[in-house]
């Protein structure tokens, strides 16, 4: 075999592999319901940007960026102790999404207080019987990066792998949260 036939094979093989692993990548983003968010949802993000990062304080002394958990699928949810439609949604989250998927080390739940000390978090956390973390949010810093001044609380953001926010939920609308879970479901499964 001459060198030139061998390298045109070479070729023509790497040229099929960039086409199957662009198709695929294809494949995983068209599945993903397109959802438009309502102006009254009061985002400050949009879909298909990328999320904005943060520092993640669990209130034990760790600290972690948003940006350090590109490759998993992340669930951020908004909460407060004082917010009855959280209360509502939350253990839903528990049950149907975090046991279902806290064993995956390509997901992650982060519950994200509003503006509460660490004593109130943890007493709201055992009240609802909820096992996912929650993280501190003082003042509203990663609040209000998300969501406008004055905006509802409860509201759930989905980033891909890739750190694109894919989804957007607010309030707890059983119909929302069901396609929110198979958001996620297809996002683990890229």
């Amino acid at each position: 075999m001459s060198l030139i036939n061998w390298l045109m094979k070479k070729y023509i093989l790497i040229l099929i592999a960039i086409v199957l692993i662009s198709l695929a990548n294809y494949g995983q983003t068209v599945n993903i319901p397109q959802k438009e968010i309502p102006e009254d949802y009061g985002y400050v993000v949009k879909i298909g940007q990328e999320a904005p990062d943060f520092i993640i304080d669990p209130g034990n002394g760790t600290k972690q960026k948003l940006s350090d958990l590109r490759e998993k699928v992340i669930m951020l949810q908004f909460t407060a102790s004082w917010c009855s439609v959280c209360r509502k949604e939350m253990p839903h989250i528990e049950k149907e999404i975090w046991k279902k998927n806290k064993d995956r080390a390509d997901f992650v739940l982060i519950g994200i207080d509003l503006d509460e000390p660490i004593e109130t978090v943890k007493k709201f956390q055992e009240d609802i019987k909820v096992t996912y973390p929650l993280v501190l949010d003082p003042a509203g810093k990663i609040f209000y990066t998300y969501a406008a001044k004055g905006a509802g609380v409860t509201r759930n953001v989905i980033i891909d792998k890739k750190g694109k926010i894919v989804y957007m939920t607010r309030l707890y609308k059983k119909e929302e949260f069901d396609e929110m879970k198979r958001v996620i479901e297809l996002l683990l499964k890229s």
